[in-house]
């Protein structure tokens, strides 16, 4: 009988017991794994579940167009995705530093419905931004955002 995947599995077992914070560890999520799970739920598949556990309650932000807190992100959105049904987000890059995630990816969708005070135009639109997330208690704390407005005002035909 081969009795080392045995004596493995009990060194690894002692290893957990002896320190917990390495059994703890291989559970937690990093900041960016946390910001690309958030994204991928809400942005693609418009599940704000998600919010209750990666999104502090009082969540700043400063995209003057987006209410503060979890709740005025999720209604904003909420209202979005009734604007823009088909919203997605894909994902370009994302680099995390301490408490800090810089995400660069295209918003995508067509505006099927009002949006923005602009009524339905029937047009798709996609769009660059850098969104950069603070994360506390590995939770979304703060966010900042740089967008391509004209660009998405060009597309859905607002300005010429």
């Amino acid at each position: 009988m081969n009795w080392r995947p045995a004596l493995a599995a009990a060194a690894l077992w002692s290893l957990a017991a002896a320190f917990p914070a390495l059994a703890q560890a291989e559970d937690a999520l990093s900041n960016q794994e946390i910001v690309g799970r958030v994204g991928d739920a809400v942005f693609n598949k418009h599940d704000f579940s998600v919010l209750d556990v990666y999104m502090k309650a009082d969540y700043i932000q400063h995209n003057p167009l987006v209410p503060q807190g979890r709740a005025g992100f999720r209604r904003f959105f909420e209202t979005t995705f009734e604007g823009v049904p088909d919203w997605s987000y894909a994902l370009k890059h994302i680099i995390a530093e301490g408490d800090f995630v810089w995400a660069h990816g295209t918003y995508l969708g067509t505006q099927s419905g009002e949006w923005l005070g602009i009524p339905a135009t029937g047009r798709a639109f996609a769009i660059d931004a850098v969104d950069i997330f603070r994360l506390e208690d590995g939770k979304l704390a703060e966010h900042w955002d740089v967008m391509d407005i004209y660009g998405l005002f060009k597309q859905l035909g607002v300005i010429e």
